[in-house]
């Protein structure tokens, strides 16, 4: 990533990286409502990548390998940290900076041929095994005072999720759920009637958003609020907590 980054600084070129959930509708109503202040101050937020990703997947055999795939949080999890950090940001298109990260690994599925395929709701034998743990769950602190909790799990019995949850002092979010200061006399929960990132098929993930975003930032000689500098951020607390891993203590950033 390193070169990478020298790279695009040499060459002053733009770039987006495709943490694609940032122009999920969902995703785009909540960041409005926090940077409007329905939340006030946002002090905690969880995010979940719960995928039970398997044979199935046409990438599978790739992502399942400790040499490709790397880990957990690396393959799918990243998303779940990209999305921890977007909904920790005050700003509309502001991700907060993650300063320090301590984690665990664990689940059952790793070095075991078994799966679960959610899509015919049935256990499969003899499947090439993960080479990695299918859990992973991270404690986050930001620069701007926010704690954190993300998870990516592979191990789950059940269809693709990507529950959220950020809370502030003067509002509650939990999915498209909203509990806020601004509704005096508020009696239930708010629902807002959006797209929600609940499944993996990419057909259902906003490329177009994103593309357009990418082509405005050319046009206008702007940089993007999520270009390789931000999402470098996001794969340090993949590398984080790797590192904690073995050190068994929290892990300060950057890294990079």
């Amino acid at each position: 990533m390193k070169a990478m980054r020298a790279a695009v600084r040499k060459a002053k070129v733009k770039t987006v990286i495709s943490f694609v959930l940032r122009w999920n509708p969902l995703f785009a109503t909540l960041k409005r409502m926090i940077a409007d202040d329905a939340l006030g101050a946002v002090y905690y937020v969880e995010t979940d990548y719960e995928h039970d990703i398997g044979s199935w997947w046409s990438g599978y055999e790739w992502a399942r390998r400790k040499d490709l795939g790397v880990s957990a949080f690396l393959t799918g999890g990243c998303h779940a940290i990209d999305a921890l950090r977007w909904f920790a940001g005050p700003g509309e298109f502001e991700a907060a900076k993650v300063v320090e990260v301590f984690a665990y690994a664990g689940g059952y599925r790793k070095g075991k041929t078994g799966e679960f395929d959610y899509i015919t709701n049935t256990f499969k034998a003899g499947v090439p095994p993960l080479e990695y743990d299918g859990l992973e769950v991270a404690l986050i602190k930001f620069a701007n005072g926010a704690v954190g909790k993300v998870s990516v799990n592979f191990d789950c019995i059940q269809p693709y999720t990507f529950p959220v949850k950020v809370f502030g002092d003067k509002g509650t979010i939990r999915d498209n759920r909203v509990w806020s200061h601004k509704y005096p006399g508020q009696k239930s929960w708010v629902t807002i009637p959006s797209i929600q990132p609940d499944s993996g098929d990419v057909t259902h993930h906003p490329f177009q958003g994103e593309i357009d975003h990418f082509v405005e930032c050319i046009l206008k000689n702007q940089e993007s609020h999520c270009n390789l500098d931000d999402a470098i951020n996001t794969h340090e607390v993949v590398f984080a907590a790797l590192e904690c891993y073995k050190t068994k203590k929290a892990v300060k950033l950057p890294l990079i």
